[in-house]
């Protein structure tokens, strides 16, 4: 009788994504070599540079932000046990004795009388029959609640996996422009001592070695100002690790220029897929579906309320009389309640379950537009990064040549050397603009590989859970 009661919850349907069908720049089958999805792309797989594994696995292991992730799984998977254990009758063992004394003038034989009364039994204490579904849809509630927690944890895993690499990222981009920023304090402080002596001899003037000493000064301070931004963004990758840096990362490395590539190649899709690949998406539904249930729980607090109550044992007035024949004890005692006026608060209860629905489905495809603008924004940045680079590179050919003749003619005596500064500096200035790019560019494709919800059907596949 109880597993024919039907929910009163209304269907749990999905609206429609709000999103193109088709995602902008994705063009055909994107990259060669491509997996079908970038969510069956396991984050080991994806970077394949090993330095990276020694810190993704250390930030899943000991990321904070991820164990409290963890935590509140299985504060849903407790909730959900407490609220399953309403659709079971409590059972309870109990052990009553008494004793009293009347007075005789309360009773008809006049003299006073002491009573006992021992009882030992099993009790059922106001279970109630679910006639209306109404236990059974805050039990699908609470299981919603748990699965949503559980995709919020693999989001943030995700997320954790992505924002290791794009931490490791900025930290090669600032070793490599501290590289060349020491490359230049180096020349320059070279040219500083050929000019030093220069003016020593008479052979150029101190206005020249005033510019000089200017440019080698600027090449110092970009120095000083890199070698702090690269300390600070090691502490900020070490908190993101929640451990100490492996020794490789803790200090530039003797080749710190960026990789040409950092991702394995993925390809983008349909949007249809994010509604299956990314865990945030997934934890939404999984919310709208809880907000679904919760509806029918309130609706049937409408319904009449049918309880049981009773118990069962053996009672007696002397202790060594307990269990002889004859001192079976029992009673039983069905409820039935209907709320008659209840001043509007089932009626406003079941507007707010309804008004937190709506809301769910905001938040759900609020969701959806998000991660269409993700991967719309990692397309974009992927394709013109890419012609940017190349521009940039271009850029700091002609720079260099600049440079370079701007020297020459300097020393034949045909230009002054505030043309020699000003081509250095346009150079070391492109010179870092291009690592920048080329930063931005590696950190597209890691935006892309991660809106994707890269490696989610791989870590729900492995069965993975979250542990504290």
């Amino acid at each position: 009788m109880l597993a024919g009661c039907a929910s009163m919850a209304p269907p749990p349907t999905l609206p429609e994504p709000p999103v193109p069908a088709q995602f902008p720049m994705a063009g055909p089958a994107v990259e060669a070599g491509a997996p079908a999805s970038a969510a069956a792309l396991a984050w080991s797989d994806a970077f394949p540079d090993p330095q990276l594994h020694a810190p993704i696995a250390l930030a899943l292991a000991h990321n904070r932000d991820l164990r409290a992730a963890a935590l509140r799984v299985q504060e849903a998977q407790a909730q959900r046990r407490i609220q399953g254990a309403e659709a079971w009758p409590a059972v309870g063992a109990s052990i009553d004795t008494q004793r009293a004394r009347v007075p005789g003038d309360l009773n008809a034989s006049g003299q006073p009388i002491v009573s006992s009364q021992y009882r030992v039994g099993l009790g059922l204490a106001d279970w109630e029959l679910d006639f209306w579904g109404r236990l059974r849809s805050l039990d699908d509630a609470a299981l919603h609640n748990e699965m949503a927690s559980a995709e919020a944890w693999r989001a943030a895993a995700l997320s954790i996996v992505g924002q290791v690499v794009q931490g490791w990222l900025a930290l090669r981009e600032l070793d490599e422009r501290l590289r060349l920023a020491r490359e230049a304090v180096d020349s320059r402080n070279e040219s500083l001592r050929i000019f030093t002596r220069r003016v020593e001899v008479g052979a150029t003037s101190r206005l020249d070695l005033a510019q000089v000493r200017v440019l080698a000064e600027q090449a110092r301070a970009l120095s000083a100002q890199l070698a702090q931004q690269r300390a600070q963004q090691a502490n900020a990758l070490a908190l993101l690790v929640g451990a100490p840096l492996p020794p490789a990362m803790a200090e530039p490395p003797a080749d710190p220029r960026l990789p040409e590539r950092v991702v394995a190649p993925v390809a983008a899709g349909l949007p249809s897929q994010l509604l299956a690949d990314r865990p945030d998406i997934a934890s939404a539904e999984h919310q709208l579906r809880a907000a679904h249930a919760s509806i029918g729980a309130a609706r049937a607090a409408f319904f009449p309320r049918i309880a049981l109550t009773g118990s069962l044992g053996t009672a007696s007035a002397e202790l060594d009389h307990l269990f002889h024949s004859g001192s079976r004890a029992w009673a039983f005692a069905p409820s039935v309640s209907l709320p008659l006026f209840t001043a509007g608060r089932l009626r406003a209860s079941l507007d707010l379950a309804e008004l937190r629905r709506d809301m769910a489905v905001a938040a759900y495809e609020k969701a959806i537009q998000s991660a269409f603008r993700d991967v719309a924004d990692a397309l974009a940045a992927r394709r013109w990064l890419a012609d940017q680079l190349a521009v940039q590179r271009e850029a700091l050919a002609a720079q260099s040549e600049r440079a370079r003749l701007a020297r020459l003619r300097y020393d034949a005596g045909s230009a002054a050397f505030l043309e020699v500064l000003d081509a250095q500096r346009d150079l070391l200035a492109a010179e870092q603009q291009r690592v920048q790019t080329q930063r931005a560019l590696l950190s597209s494709q890691v935006a892309l590989y991660t809106a994707l919800g890269g490696g989610s059907r791989v870590l729900a596949a492995a069965g993975a859970s979250p542990r504290p």
